[in-house]
């Protein structure tokens, strides 16, 4: 039964890593599995509208990705002719929102799957024998889960991939943990460990060349009770401190790193220096810590000590924030990370993360402690610092500010002051900055609270009419500087600003460009409140 037509689509947006679960449908429908034809394309290629398929696998991300999901599905069922028994969907978003997709009328028959493609092949792709659909009788073949990722098909397709030369793998799958802001114990379950990590990639060696890193994807590696073994395993595979792989061909070997994706567990690390002494004997880069919320203070400045103590000094820390937490939360995190780099000598970055419902299909969540506006404020901030926040003092205060007060009244600052800062504090003939400074500065902590109500409660483009809204005179002043500024005048502006700064050295963390691709959202845009709301209206728009 070789020679299908198979089809894996993952959807047109911006991701770091490559889809491993279609790699690994592509090895077992690919020559070394069922020997059929298979393609890969990302986003609505319409080139293959020109074929007759046989299965169509679609991949799913982030559920704030919903749109160009749905769009990638609609545009499946155009490729398959309608047929809906012929396209199957699974990921992450297929998995955390399975009820939304499943209920969805005009994709009735579409096999939606959820969590991991453990069982055998026909199991886990909920075939039917009856039907005499393709492969239905591979009930107990060797689950898709455990197939050995095919690289190949990456070569289909003109997107690269920020983090592509490396092997992809886990050591664990699960968690200990039942966070509520995570999918995990959703998608996976309980933490347990996997298959041998050195027949993988002896495996990827044969199949497709030896790979420059190793990005373990493990939830929560440091709570596995194989750990001591997982990293010896790692050190025997040669990717030891100052490693290095000669390639065939290049004269200039390159350095090789290990990358725990998803970050280590700081509550487990501060309990023992062994966790760290350990990790140090591995060429690891950087230390991913997560810090996700002022609780966790303690045991994560401990990790870092003891990161310090055993030489490791490039560090990165993924900081949610707009869920239980707010403005004051965020800021102390980052601002500990500027101190630690100045005590320790050690270099940490961070990457707010907004905390998004995972089976909300919008970006539009507002944490009861913050509001929409703030929300957009730290957006933007993160547009100019490319989702990061150094740890580097003049760094830092630049953009965040050196306390909490200064950090609070730049998130309330216009946005074209926020977007455009350079512009306005150095050269604006106006002075706009500093007059809406001294309008702001006799607001009292009343008005100033009504102020954020207002600039939440609706579209920019309607900030014009909130002045009527407005309960103080002081408040009527300030509000004109929210007004946003006509197009024509901002390309004025960066032209202006672009000829003033010629000459002039960039800015530069120091990070490397595959680290700078999170999603932290900074390419999303609001969706329009089409009224305002009123003063009586209870609560802040989302």
């Amino acid at each position: 039964m070789a020679n299908k037509n198979i089809l894996l689509i993952e959807p047109g947006y911006k991701n770091k890593y490559p889809p491993l679960g279609l790699m690994k449908i592509a090895q077992y429908h690919g020559p070394r599995g069922k020997r059929d034809r298979v393609r890969f394309i990302k986003g609505e290629d319409r080139s293959v509208l020109n074929q007759a398929w046989d299965r169509i696998y679609i991949t799913t991300l982030f559920s704030f990705e919903y749109p160009k999901i749905a769009q990638t599905i609609d545009f499946a069922l155009e490729v398959a002719n309608g047929q809906a028994d012929k396209v199957f969907v699974g990921g992450i978003a297929a998995s955390l929102m399975h009820e939304r997709f499943i209920e969805e009328r005009r994709w009735q028959g579409i096999r939606f799957i959820k969590g991991l493609l453990s069982d055998p092949p026909a199991v886990a792709l909920q075939l039917d024998e009856f039907s005499e659909e393709l492969y239905a009788e591979d009930t107990e073949g060797r689950p898709i889960e455990d197939m050995v990722p095919d690289y190949g098909i990456l070569d289909q397709i003109d997107y690269k991939y920020p983090v592509r030369d490396a092997y992809f793998a886990y050591t664990s799958r699960g968690c200990i943990r039942k966070c509520h802001f995570c999918g995990v114990p959703k998608l996976e379950g309980a933490q347990r460990d996997t298959e041998s990590l050195t027949a993988l990639i002896k495996a990827i060696d044969a199949l497709y060349g030896p790979k420059k890193d190793l990005t373990l994807m493990d939830n929560n590696v440091v709570a596995s009770p194989r750990f001591k073994e997982i990293i010896a395993e790692i050190r025997d595979l040669g990717f030891t401190p100052g490693a290095k792989l000669q390639r065939e061909g290049m004269r200039v070997p390159v350095q090789r790193r290990v990358d725990f994706n998803q970050g280590v567990d700081a509550r487990i690390l501060c309990k023992d220096p062994m966790y760290l002494r350990e990790l140090a004997t591995i060429c690891l880069k950087p230390l991913r810590i997560a810090f996700d919320h002022l609780g966790v203070r303690k045991p994560y400045e401990q990790a870092v000590r003891y990161a310090a103590e055993y030489g490791l000094t490039e560090l990165s820390n993924y900081m949610l924030y707009n869920f239980h937490d707010n403005p004051a939360d965020l800021f102390e995190r980052m601002r500990l990370n500027v101190t630690l780099n100045e005590e320790l000598g050690v270099r940490i970055w961070s990457f707010p993360m907004r905390f998004q419902p995972t089976d909300r299909p919008d970006r539009g969540h507002i944490g009861s402690k913050w509001t929409r506006y703030q929300l957009r404020s730290m957006q933007l901030i993160l547009q100019a610092t490319h989702g990061i926040v150094s740890g580097e003092p003049t760094f830092f205060k630049r953009a965040f500010g050196n306390t909490f007060e200064e950090y609070e009244r730049i998130l309330a600052l216009p946005h074209d002051f926020i977007f455009n800062r350079d512009w306005y504090e150095r050269f604006d003939p106006e002075e706009r900055l500093a007059a809406y400074r001294a309008e702001f500065n006799r607001l009292d902590g009343y008005e100033r609270r009504e102020l954020l109500e207002l600039l939440s409660s609706c579209d920019p483009r309607q900030f014009a009419g909130l002045a009527e809204q407005a309960t103080t005179a002081a408040l009527k002043r300030v509000l004109r500087f929210y007004v946003p500024v006509p197009k024509d005048e901002l390309f004025a502006i960066w032209a202006k600003q672009k000829e003033l700064t010629r000459g002039e050295p960039t800015a530069e963390t120091g990070l490397a460009e595959d680290e700078r691709v999170e999603d932290a959202g900074l390419d999303h845009e609001e969706e329009p409140s089409p009224v305002c709301k009123s003063k009586t209206h209870e609560g802040i728009a989302a």
